[in-house]
């Protein structure tokens, strides 16, 4: 059989990942849509951008009006700034305070919340003579990380007086956005917070995405933080939310097929032989497995797309190959299987192994970087 790509692509891998840059362009201009005029727009990259490849994006993020980047980490924060981008970056996260000295070095703003943190931000002013760019984080009600609603007054006043710190921002975090009452419960900590401080020229952030695209009555903010529409897929979101962003999911998952063969009725397929052929079935092979981030619980359960025709995956996953009957469509070694995205009329979307598995669409996109190729288009 011939071997064919029918494919543009060319990775030293025949499974890859896509990411349409286009897609994140219209995903921004459309949340803008949901965003209050003069409101700057942080972008959330944390996890290499949930597997979207944080500095591969962050152009197109920046060039579409995007003024801040969040991190999880100052390592993440430092590839982007290695990769010689300059706008503001927020550590959304904890930071060791031993790193606070690089993160003051390399302009990286970070998260304070403890009273350690003021002290190693003093420290760093002393060694180095820079300010540690700060932004204070309030637990309102997600009891993870952040200063509580007692001290947070008398904090956030303590690190205004630090010469030590440039305070730039406050920002709280929304644990159930997609639920009126529990929002609105931080809400009014958020509130009662900021009512009792100076906030003239600080950044105020306490939307999420799915705060954003609900538009809950709240005026005490001048920033928000998107995520997960960046990249095309819609949070829960509350019934009294007036619309629904028209996204587009900017990734796909392509892999080509590396060898077609026949198995009679009543052969067993893959490890354990949990799928046994009913008829004589034509059966592709993909250089793709769970060591690649597809979860083996999927096995038997998902489909992919051949030729614009769906085709199910059978028998078990394995950690770098799986297999799909393709019996009723006509294909070559080299054509594309496309687990996640469009081919024609059809499509598989990330959500429907996210359902599958009882857990969110973003933490599957996160696996997808462990070792796959990223490509870019527009």
């Amino acid at each position: 059989m011939k071997f064919q790509r029918l494919s543009n692509i060319n990775t030293k891998r025949d499974a890859w990942v896509e990411i349409n840059l286009d897609a994140i362009e219209h995903n921004i201009l459309e949340l803008k849509s949901f965003v209050r005029p003069n409101t700057k727009i942080l972008a959330v990259v944390k996890a290499d951008a949930y597997g979207h490849g944080s500095s591969m994006i962050a152009p197109t993020l920046l060039a579409s009006g995007v003024d801040y980047l969040g991190v999880a980490s100052i390592d993440e924060g430092m590839e982007l700034r290695n990769n010689k981008f300059t706008c503001p970056i927020l550590v959304l996260g904890a930071a060791p305070v031993w790193a606070f000295d690089y993160a003051a070095q390399n302009n990286i703003s970070l998260s304070l919340f403890l009273e350690n943190h003021i002290e190693a931000a003093d420290l760093t002013y002393k060694k180095t003579g820079l300010k540690t760019k700060a932004h204070i984080k309030l637990d309102t009600g997600m009891n993870r990380i952040g200063v509580e609603k007692e001290d947070a007054v008398n904090f956030i006043k303590e690190v205004q007086k630090r010469e030590s710190i440039e305070l730039q921002g406050i920002f709280t975090h929304f644990a159930n956005a997609e639920t009126e009452e529990k929002t609105n419960e931080q809400l009014s900590i958020w509130n009662e917070v900021l009512s009792q401080i100076n906030t003239d020229g600080l950044i105020l952030h306490c939307f999420n995405t799915a705060a954003t695209i609900s538009g809950y009555k709240e005026d005490k903010y001048n920033m928000v933080r998107l995520g997960l529409a960046l990249y095309g897929l819609v949070p829960d979101l509350p019934n009294f939310a007036k619309r629904i962003p028209n996204l587009i999911p900017a990734m796909s998952l392509k892999a080509r097929i590396i060898n077609i063969h026949t198995a009679h009725k009543g052969s067993g397929v893959s490890y354990c032989h949990t799928y046994t052929t009913d008829k004589e079935t034509t059966i592709a092979t993909i250089p793709i497995g769970y060591a690649d981030g597809v979860d083996r619980r999927l096995s038997n359960k998902i489909y992919g797309i051949l030729n614009g025709q769906k085709v199910p995956q059978i028998g078990n996953i394995t950690m770098d190959q799986m297999m799909f009957d393709i019996s009723n469509v006509k294909a070559n070694e080299g054509d594309v299987i496309t687990l996640i995205g469009n081919d024609g009329k059809e499509s598989v979307s990330i959500n429907n192994w996210a359902n599958i598995l009882g857990t969110i669409n973003y933490e599957l996109t996160c696996r997808l970087k462990v070792r796959l190729s990223r490509v870019y288009t527009r």
